[in-house]
């Protein structure tokens, strides 16, 4: 009877809901399937038309994608799940809920051609995601870490509702929204799949020194979404828009100096 309860004692303990290993991308992929919920949920907020929820939701989904890569790499938890897993929750919730969100708010207005424009947001979503899946950076050029090819899709789903937004700002209205918001999804779905180097903002690293006007800031800016939300986020796409034309020089100056660096390097290596 004694060896009964203890091997019955043992098998308790070898039961685990998941082992040691995959333990530290639990939390990581719990701020994903989050994602994934605020990116389907936003569709719901646009068909009940309580757009400004919908953004909000699609803004915290933005915020958790942001998050869940810090934290696995904090915790050391990334994983191929994990990866996969925030790619799929990626096309979701900035390739599919910001086409919806657009269709039910002005492009249903131009019928097919509205319809059309979504889905070609939303392939060009996928095939960016896919394509940044597959991106190798090599081991002598880690600066190139610091850039995206192409705008990333949470970027993308922002200057997608950019429209909306501004029309929920008040601060300019126009009578033809639709013919805006085909612009707007058009232009972004090139820029997705386009090879325009844009600033990888998650890879940002702020000296200790500055770490205090990092904070302020961060709470300067909080305190403004609070108060004025739509002005806020508006402004903050126009400064991203104005980013894409500075990383692209940026990039390339950059590009340039490592090539006369390594020319540089070959020459004495060979004189030598």
């Amino acid at each position: 009877m004694h060896l009964k309860n203890k091997s019955m004692l043992e098998n308790k303990k070898e039961f685990k809901l998941i082992s040691k290993k995959n333990s530290r991308s639990l939390l990581p992929n719990t701020l994903t399937i989050f994602g994934v919920c605020l990116g389907l949920s936003s569709i719901k907020f646009a068909l009940d038309t309580n757009y400004a929820m919908a953004i909000i939701a699609i803004g915290f989904a933005a915020i958790l994608d942001t998050l869940d890569g810090r934290v696995a790499r904090l915790i050391k938890g990334a994983s191929k799940v994990g990866k996969e897993l925030d790619s799929l929750t990626d096309v979701i919730s900035f390739g599919v809920a910001p086409g919806f969100i657009m269709y039910f708010w002005a492009l249903n207005e131009i019928g097919n051609l509205g319809w059309m424009l979504v889905l070609i947001y939303a392939v060009c979503c996928a095939l960016r995601l896919a394509r940044f899946n597959l991106t190798v950076i090599e081991e002598n050029e880690p600066w190139k870490i610091n850039f995206f090819e192409g705008v990333p899709s949470p970027a993308a789903a922002g200057l997608v509702l950019l429209p909306l937004i501004l029309n929920l700002s008040g601060l300019i209205q126009f009578e033809n929204y639709a013919v805006l918001s085909s612009i707007a999804i058009l232009l972004t779905s090139i820029l997705m799949v386009s090879k325009i180097p844009t600033y990888s903002l998650k890879r940002i690293v702020i000296p200790r020194n500055l770490a205090i006007f990092l904070l302020l800031g961060i709470g300067v800016y909080v305190s403004l979404l609070i108060f004025y939300t739509f002005e806020t986020l508006f402004l903050s796409g126009l400064v991203y828009i104005i980013l894409i034309p500075i990383s692209y020089f940026h990039y390339n100056k950059k590009n340039k100096e490592v090539k006369i660096n390594t020319e540089e390097e070959e020459e004495v290596e060979d004189i030598l």
